[in-house]
């Protein structure tokens, strides 16, 4: 595996990652996929995400378990970009047309589907020889 390189360099941001599930469905997963590559995503979403702040964005993908990393200007908001954003247009109707693929119970908007996690690790600038 040779990894991924960043796709933008920032000075300065705050990073967010983030998990949702899907439904267990390999037809649905593949679609999930297809309707999230460049020339298949609603113009307006990548618009909107960029006007609440979020400076990049990429998501993962690992059997039905997605894993999201946000960066975003460093004095953002996330429950008021998240607000926000679900105003924005178009955005309600991806969100009920993307939920159809997701595993979120009765949770309909992004902030509640997209749960963040909490970082236990990152690794050092400097670490000692003991």
């Amino acid at each position: 595996m040779n990894g991924y390189t960043k796709s933008k360099d920032y000075p300065s941001f705050k990073r967010y990652c983030k998990v949702l599930t899907l439904r267990d469905d390999s037809e649905l997963i593949e679609k999930y996929k297809e309707v999230h590559k460049p020339e298949n995503t609603w113009p307006e979403i990548p618009r909107g995400i960029r006007e609440v702040g979020i400076l990049d964005m990429e998501i993962y993908i690992h059997g039905t378990s997605l894993f999201m990393i946000m960066d975003t200007v460093p004095d953002f908001d996330h429950d008021k970009a998240m607000m926000k954003l679900a105003g924005l247009p178009r955005q309600a109707e991806w969100e009920a047309y993307v939920s159809k693929f997701q595993q979120a119970g009765e949770k309909e908007a992004t902030p509640e589907k997209w749960e963040v996690v909490e970082r236990i690790f990152e690794l050092p600038t400097r670490f000692s020889r003991a």
